[in-house]
């Protein structure tokens, strides 16, 4: 584009510095310089530096810079390449043989001028660019609320989606990351894990931000292979970040789902996922939704899952030392695959103990582990008991 000035410029002296110095900052538009070059032709002229008014003038290019994506060193690039190549084109300059002295004058204050320029443009440049990021997290972070929510208008939601690289037509899965110590927006772990996923192509579709000190990550999912992909490299992302000594994690993956809706859907499976484990001292570090259904089966019903824990375990409770250690064995026990030798292992006590625990949990129960109809009632009142947190939350009631 010209080089925009209202100064004379018969010989075109102005549009060709203009051209070779946009040429050398990698092909940026002339317009950037504004009056830059009759300014400091000017200022060199009357051996005086900018004036505040004309500097702040400068600020407005350093300000439209940076909304337009230029980089700051391209910038920076494009006043320092203009500035040097009207160096020879200035009065003083040309006519050194007569005068010698102006040019030492000259010198002075082009390089005043110029220090002062480029640090109005570089102060203006990055105050826009703090405001275009501020802008660009609290829009992040609304599109990361409103589709994880579901209650936002959905044809909203996947209109922004694609800003932010999703296409929600295909199916997309939800992962979340729980762990000691909390993720924010503002940390490099947000980058790591999209450079993880992305790959050496970084076509992949991805969505990674926080969200209540969770890691959650959403992902274009159209098949269990890319699930498990996504999934291993997450872990594996977190774990080499932040090592394994007094930091733990644990990951929750919902399923897959269509449109905003579906995403949804999997974001809150992924948070069940990682609220029943923690209800059944699960130690599994990847919890995908689909393994447990069964246990939401159980907690969709509560009253008729309640009905079942109190009449089968109620018996319990007036066994030597209450229920609790009995309990604790038949979690360790049917967890171990109904093996007596591992249970005691896992609870550091003997067989025999182990036995005569669940002996006696036979004689009070009237349900023996031994018998396969009875083992199944037991099994899903044990389980039960986990997740209603009985008999604590039984006892705290009364």
């Amino acid at each position: 584009m010209p080089y925009r000035s209202d100064a004379p410029d018969p010989d075109g002296k102005y549009q060709q510095v203009a051209d070779l110095a946009a040429a050398d900052a990698g092909g940026l538009s002339t317009e950037l310089l504004g009056d830059f070059l009759e300014v400091l032709t000017d200022a060199v002229a009357v051996g005086r530096p900018l004036t505040r008014r004309q500097l702040r003038a400068l600020r407005v290019h350093g300000d439209t810079a940076a909304k337009e994506g230029v980089a700051l060193r391209a910038l920076l690039d494009l006043y320092l390449s203009s500035a040097w190549r009207l160096w020879r084109e200035l009065p003083a300059v040309v006519d050194a043989a007569k005068n010698p002295s102006a040019v030492v004058t000259a010198g002075e204050v082009m390089l005043h001028a110029v220090d002062d320029a480029v640090a109005e443009l570089a102060e203006a440049f990055q105050l826009a660019r703090r405001a275009l990021v501020r802008a660009e997290v609290s829009a992040r972070r609304e599109f990361v609320d409103d589709l994880l929510s579901g209650s936002a208008d959905i044809a909203g939601v996947l209109g922004r989606a694609e800003s932010f690289g999703l296409d929600l037509t295909g199916p997309h899965a939800v992962l979340v990351v729980e762990a000691t110590s909390p993720f924010t927006d503002d940390a490099s772990m947000i980058t790591d894990v999209e450079r993880a996923i992305a790959g050496s192509k970084g076509d992949t579709e991805t969505l990674v931000a926080s969200k209540e000190g969770r890691l959650v990550v959403v992902f274009a999912a159209p098949d269990h292979h890319a699930v498990k992909l996504v999934t291993e490299r997450v872990r594996s992302t977190v774990g080499q970040v932040h090592g394994t000594d007094g930091w733990t994690q644990r990951l929750g993956v919902g399923r897959p789902g269509q449109s905003a809706a579906g995403v949804a859907s999997s974001y809150r499976e992924a948070l069940d996922a990682l609220d029943l484990a923690g209800k059944l001292g699960l130690d599994t570090p990847v919890l995908d939704a689909r393994d447990l259904l069964v246990y939401r089966v159980l907690l969709d019903d509560r009253p008729a899952i309640t009905d079942l824990v109190e009449t089968v375990l109620t018996p319990l409770l007036a066994a030597r030392g209450g229920a609790v250690p009995l309990l604790r064995t038949l979690f360790a026990y049917f967890e171990s695959g109904g093996n007596s030798a591992m249970t005691a292992r896992s609870m550091h006590l003997s067989v025999r103990a182990v036995t005569y625990r669940l002996a006696r949990i036979a004689e009070l129960t009237g349900h023996d582990v031994n018998n396969p109809s009875e083992r199944f009632a037991l099994q899903t009142a044990v389980f039960g008991a986990k997740l209603l947190d009985w008999p604590t939350s039984t006892t705290s009631q009364t």
